[in-house]
């Protein structure tokens, strides 16, 4: 495989790299219906072929939805399916040369997985935001891992230098014809499991699943409805539908980090162009309370990725699903143990599970025991208190007391609200500032009924 000079823009510089062949902006590669099956027969003996099950909240939501549940496969996400293949079809002397990729973790973590039950040289380059699970991960595969670059564009960048160097050949993760042809293997599946499904949703990062998924699925059944979803902190196939062309967009941090591809690929924009349906962008908000309810309701633990289809449909964002057959897939589990904690937090706080909201009362003796006393009067639990007397804009015998605590949900918070409200003279819920009654700093809250 050759490599030739590409001029950049990189960090306010013109730089040349190398690109890859496979993957050229002026030859885009579309893949066929044939590349998918020919890839299904290769890797079959070694890809998990994963349950579609249906979900429990279905009845809530009022469709039939099905989880493709590929966080299952050995390494935690689909891009097995696309590594083995394109491993698998590299010539004698490639796979005794070896291969280089840049991946957020996911690519990183199958490439090297099966490139050593293969017995072909890896190594892999990851960004510094990468998690470090993913990173220890590829480690123990095998692999040689090289720590490189605020984002994927520089981590890429340095990848493609060394490939180039070292006389490698690079993969990449979601645009080589090979890649997306393996991951296209979810829809064959899909159409076996479920044979009458009505829609897909597919979540979209590089745009190799999405190119692949639709390629099958469309070739089969045409009338299937094939969605993509990326979170509105990188929507980078909308920014390219919308300019026509692949085009970088700036990536913000995101719970979704296996889809913060700045760019989509080439040959997947190609393939998908004319085939998919529609594109959705989901707010991060939604992308957290669909991880906090895979978990409690379907017992599954998914990265924000994997879990931004079904973060679509509880966002409501797809009503003209109602009362049809959509399977979500479920792309991939591999989510930092430290984030996993805040994901669920913040789910717990965008349903209004976990509330936080300040409140002035007489420091007095028993001012904050009676607070306490009428907050669990209402069934709600207390979880953070905290005390501020230096701020507060009142006289000295005044305590601002912070409260996080847990409520059944937004009718429970409204109750405690309406409690707080009636009972104290100053207050505020968080992001409710407007509702804060301000009193006179001459006034004594001695006679504030507690």
């Amino acid at each position: 495989m050759l490599y030739s000079g590409l001029l950049l823009q990189h960090k306010g510089k013109n730089i040349t790299i190398e690109y890859d062949p496979m993957c050229d902006k002026e030859k885009p590669q579309k893949i066929s219906f044939e590349d998918v099956s020919a890839a299904a027969f290769r890797i079959h003996s070694h890809i998990i072929k994963t349950p579609c099950v249906k979900s429990h909240m279905s009845t809530t939501f009022g469709m039939d939805i099905y989880l493709k549940n590929d966080f299952l496969q050995h390494t935690g996400s689909f891009k097995e399916r696309g590594a083995r293949n394109a491993l698998l079809l590299l010539s004698k002397d490639n796979k005794t040369r070896g291969v280089i990729s840049a991946s957020l973790g996911n690519h990183s973590q199958a490439l090297s997985y099966h490139a050593n039950n293969l017995n072909i040289p890896v190594t892999v380059v990851m960004p510094n935001v990468a998690p470090i699970m993913k990173i220890q991960k590829c480690r123990s595969y095998g692999a040689n891992v090289i720590v490189q670059g605020h984002d994927m564009k520089e981590a890429k960048y340095h990848a493609m230098s060394l490939a180039k160097e070292r006389s490698l050949i690079y993969i990449n993760g979601y645009d080589h014809p090979h890649i997306m042809a393996g991951q296209g293997t979810v829809g064959l599946e899909i159409i076996e499991q479920v044979p009458d499904v009505d829609a897909v949703i597919v979540p979209v990062g590089g745009g190799g699943l999405l190119a692949g998924v639709a390629t099958a699925i469309k070739h089969l059944k045409p009338h299937v409805l094939i969605y993509g979803a990326e979170t509105e902190k990188c929507p980078s196939m909308e920014y390219a539908m919308k300019h026509d062309e692949p085009s970088s967009v700036e990536i913000k941090s995101t719970l979704a980090d296996g889809l913060a591809v700045p760019t989509v690929g080439y040959n997947a924009f190609a393939t998908v162009k004319h085939i998919v349906d529609r594109l959705i962008t989901v707010n991060e908000d939604w992308i957290a309370r669909a991880i906090l309810h895979l978990i409690e309701q379907e017992k599954y633990v998914v990265e924000g990725g994997g879990a931004i289809g079904v973060a679509a449909i509880m966002a409501g964002l797809v009503p003209e699903l109602a009362g049809k057959k959509v399977v979500c897939i479920l792309s991939g589990g591999n989510i930092d143990t430290t984030i996993l904690g805040r994901c669920l937090e913040r789910g717990l706080a965008a349903e209004q599970r976990l509330v936080k909201f300040k409140v002035t009362v007489s420091d007095r003796p028993g001012g904050i025991a009676e607070l306490c006393k009428l907050i669990s009067s209402t069934g709600v639990s207390i979880k953070d208190i905290i005390q501020e007397r230096a701020w507060v804009h009142g006289d000295i015998f005044s305590v601002r007391v912070k409260v996080v605590c847990e409520t059944r949900g937004p009718e429970h918070l409204e109750e405690l609200r309406a409690v707080i409200a009636n009972t104290y003279r100053e207050w505020d819920f968080a992001g409710e500032y407007d509702n804060f009654a301000r009193r006179n700093s001459t006034e004594s809250l001695d006679d504030v009924s507690h």
